[in-house]
């Protein structure tokens, strides 16, 4: 109750009526005497006032893009090339300037820190400024996990790309509770306030980074042992996530379990010891199981995943020590209770949902089974285990994550016994050895290394026989609920043959008659998809049977590029045009190079781009094109004589006019790509437009030297959509570019605000038009569509 009210995007005004009915249900529950709906009444209310608290604390949007003065604690720290990510518990905040609003809510940001050169710290406009004297050394001093700092920084709410089915930054800032993202400004540079606390982790690590160790196994013990997940290179995330194996690499009931068994088993050992005749009454094997697992915990930074674990299995060790006996389910839903109350934003982390269906599954499947015993039963549990769990739990991880990876039940078959009874184990013990023996930790750590190289080379050639898949939004739902339902009605004890068959046959009939969401368009249809790549353009075409797309997307300063998270490798496109060769357009296209295959390419005649060396390219024209599936593909810019007038009368005025101006045309309309072409070349494409467009994409993102009023005036688009990113520092869209279209009568949509724009464009007009968070209606205010499109 409270998660619904109180969930991602609610501000106090939209819960008030949430709060109101929880407190009255708390009040008449309270004069009735009924206890129980007491406290599920004040746990909702709980929980929503958490929530609530964490859209308070959320950074101002007039705050945006001001430079802010920021006191507080380091609390995550990762480093690439001439980039240093910071996450940070915000003490103080207060704006340079004065009559700003207050910004002292804030509770934790994230923010980046670039530089260029020792002595030397970027700000964020990229400008260099070379530190002198003590403020230099100042200036390049990494700030390390546990320091106090004061920074000047620029921030801006929390945000991110939104195409479905993808990761969404923006709720996954949510779920963490940051409260704004940003950069770090160079000058004044960052002043330490106070040094870090002692840490054992960070005592342990650099113990091991004398070791010596190959470099990957220094790695793999971080993450197994010490729970330095971030230690992990993004090519072991890739193969963990291609072979379904990702939960191996986080400190999480895996390793949490076998720490609180290893300890209960020696405790229970000492204790037959001392008490041959009463150990199996004591309690205190229980309470020292218990005390070692959370010391492991707090060793290990405490995090979510770790801290569900551990809730979950003190009480396993409260319920099968103690003199109570509720059932599996019960202690199942105490665990749930006690992690949700204790932490709201876990109901928005996929690793809440994948742990606790892990384990209601494990209680399905166990639950009225006789125990197995010995090893020979061992073995043969851990095997059923394994097959019956592989189709729900492919099914749960499509649902949370979107993937699926084929060969994850074969992949976790081999690597769960591996990590769980040998790397793990070794891991500790030349930890445990290290206090007695350096020499008997390397040999402990050596055997450790040799059992990873039998399972990173075991998970690299699952990777290579069967990859895994992403899938799009409508079959990730269809395929992820078919494979949970299945595995389920496998598990499921005490149901005859016969009536498991019939409903896995009317299970498999229900999901057949769910279409997917995106399908192909018929014949004589286009969709457009233009995705939200930030401050950039990326737009797919699909028709029939083929597949085209238009600009890559950007790449950031700190060298990602959303192309990279939009699709999974390899893709096949029939054609790619790139407009012309800015970052904004052309940022992708290494990565699309590199990644995908492109049946053939176009471009602006002039421009440097570094296109695949054996695949068919050609300038694009104005008058080439070509016809797929009775859509029409024609090219209306850049003229194709260098000598003509209207090539003469652009000339020098840069890369922005040399763009590639694409028209798609139906019989229900058309869709006009422009990319950064300014107001003098939109009055050339006039006169070859015979009908006003029915899409526009909104030409150089809303600047205002673009979709002019001649090209507004004479050819009204009934839709223009905006291609941008959020509080971008260049202020798109201008004012008169929005006003101008809203004066024309086009409806406005708006990447920064809708996120993907999904558009179907049939032979009767445009049949769907869809962002992730609005939807084009019949009605609304201003006449047939929404009208939230300036910054104003």
């Amino acid at each position: 109750m409270g998660s619904v009210l109180g969930g991602a995007g609610l501000t106090l005004p939209e819960a008030a009526l949430g709060l109101n009915l929880l407190t009255v249900a708390a009040l008449v529950s309270l004069a009735l005497r009924r206890t129980a709906a007491l406290l599920v009444c004040l746990a909702g209310l709980w929980v929503l006032g958490c929530l609530l608290q964490q859209q308070a604390a959320r950074l101002p949007s007039g705050l945006a893009g001001v430079p802010l003065t920021v006191e507080g604690r380091v609390l995550a720290s990762r480093q690439s090339d001439g980039l240093q990510r910071l996450t940070m518990r915000v003490e103080s905040c207060r704006p340079l300037e004065a009559g700003l609003p207050d910004c002292s809510g804030l509770e934790r940001i994230r923010v980046s820190r670039y530089s260029t050169m020792d002595g030397e710290v970027a700000s964020p406009s990229g400008a260099a400024i070379r530190g002198l004297g003590t403020a230099s050394a100042t200036a390049h001093t990494m700030m390390a996990v546990g320091e106090r700092w004061r920074i000047n920084v620029r921030l801006r709410p929390p945000g991110g790309l939104a195409n479905p089915g993808r990761f969404d930054y923006r709720r996954w800032l949510w779920r963490e509770g940051i409260h704004a993202t940003g950069s770090v400004i160079a000058q004044p540079p960052p002043q330490r306030l106070a040094a870090a606390p002692r840490d054992p982790r960070r005592v342990l690590l650099r113990q091991l980074a004398g070791q010596p160790l190959h470099e990957t196994t220094q790695r793999w013990l971080a993450a197994l042992t010490l729970g330095r997940g971030e230690r992990l290179e993004a090519d072991d995330w890739a193969l963990l996530n291609a072979t379904g194996t990702t939960h191996l690499a986080v400190v999480s009931g895996l390793h949490v379990g076998l720490v609180a068994a290893l300890a209960l088993t020696l405790s229970r050992l000492v204790a037959r010891l001392i008490q041959p005749g009463r150990w199996r009454l004591l309690r205190w094997p229980w309470l020292a199981a218990a005390t070692a697992t959370t010391s492991f915990v707090w060793l290990v930074g405490a995090e979510p995943p770790a801290l569900r674990a551990l809730v979950m299995v003190l009480i396993a060790l409260w319920v099968a020590g103690g003199r109570h006996s509720p059932s599996p389910w019960q202690g199942w839903a105490l665990a749930w209770a006690v992690v949700v109350l204790w932490d709201p934003l876990a109901l928005w982390r996929p690793g809440l949902w994948l742990s606790f269906g892990a384990v209601a599954l494990l209680i399905l499947m166990w639950q009225g089974r006789q125990a197995t015993s010995g090893i020979k039963g061992a073995l043969a549990a851990l095997l059923r285990t394994q097959l019956l769990l592989a189709l729900p739990m492919a099914g749960l991880v499509l649902l949370a994550m979107g993937q699926v990876a084929p060969l994850a039940p074969l992949a976790n078959l081999l690597a769960v016994p591996l990590v769980t009874l040998v790397l793990v184990p070794l891991g500790m013990l030349g930890w445990v050895l290290s206090t007695v023996s350096s020499e008997a930790a390397m040999a402990s750590w050596w055997l450790f290394e040799a059992g990873l190289e039998v399972m990173l080379a075991s998970l690299r050639m699952f990777a290579e026989l069967s990859p895994g898949l992403s899938l799009r939004e409508g079959g990730r739902w269809t395929l992820g609920i078919l494979l949970l339902g299945l595995g389920a009605l496998l598990l499921l004890p005490g149901l005859g043959a016969g009536l498991r068959s019939a409903s896995v046959l009317a299970l498999v009939a229900a999901m057949a008659m769910i279409p997917a969401f995106g399908g192909r368009p018929g014949p004589g249809e286009v969709r457009l998809m233009v995705w939200d790549v930030g401050q950039g353009l990326m737009v797919e075409l699909i028709t029939a049977r083929h597949r085209l797309l238009y600009d890559s997307g950007p790449r950031f300063r700190s060298g990602f590029t959303p192309l990279a998270s939009i699709w999974a490798s390899p893709q096949a496109f029939d054609e790619v045009v790139i407009s012309h060769a800015d970052q904004d357009h052309a940022g992708g296209l290494a990565s699309l190079v590199r990644d995908h295959r492109v049946a053939h390419w176009w471009y602006p005649e002039g421009e440097t781009l570094a296109l695949s060396a054996h695949t068919p390219r050609h300038p694009c024209h104005a008058g080439e094109g070509w016809r797929w599936d009775g859509v029409d593909f024609t090219f209306l810019w850049p003229p194709a004589s260098a000598g003509s007038a209207t090539a003469s009368d652009v000339a020098g005025h840069g890369s922005n006019d040399r763009s590639c101006v694409l028209l798609v045309s139906t019989a229900g309309g058309s869709v006009l790509l422009t990319g950064d072409a300014g107001k003098r070349v939109e009055r050339f494409l006039i006169p070859r437009l015979p009908l006003a467009p029915a899409v526009l994409v909104v030409g150089h993102h809303g600047s205002a030297d673009s979709t002019g009023e001649a090209l507004v005036t004479a050819r009204p688009p009934r839709l223009a959509v905006i291609s941008r990113g959020a509080y971008n520092g260049f202020g798109h869209p201008a004012d008169q570019v929005v006003r101008r279209l809203r004066r024309a009568g086009s409806c406005l949509m708006d990447t920064a605000v809708d996120g993907r724009v999904n558009i179907l464009l049939s032979q009767v007009g445009i049949a769907a038009a869809q962002g992730i968070h609005s939807r084009l209606t019949g009605g609304g205010v201003e006449g047939p569509c929404h009208g939230v499109e300036s910054r104003h």
